[in-house]
């Protein structure tokens, strides 16, 4: 009896199994792809406002600086907030 009950029971605990671990593995690489959002930061410039290219990153860190500068991202009038990569 009982391993009649096993033998039927084990194809969808294996199902559930790959189901459940596919699901983590999903969301572990969406949040990795989220943490390496580099963004190109902007300082001003003898060109102009916001005419000197700078790497930055959108994650919350320290404020993104390029020669004790701030740098900004070009939306809303090159008034984007940017932190350090």
């Amino acid at each position: 009896m009982k391993t009649t009950f096993l033998k039927s029971m084990m194809p969808f605990a294996v199902v559930a199994i790959l189901g459940i671990s596919g699901a983590f593995l999903t969301t572990s690489m969406q949040n990795a792809s989220k943490e390496a959002a580099t963004k190109q930061g902007y300082i001003d410039g003898p060109q102009g406002p916001c005419s000197v290219p700078v790497s930055c990153n959108t994650t919350p860190n320290p404020i993104c600086q390029a020669n004790g500068v701030q740098a900004f991202g070009k939306d809303n009038n090159c008034s984007e907030v940017l932190y350090r990569p």
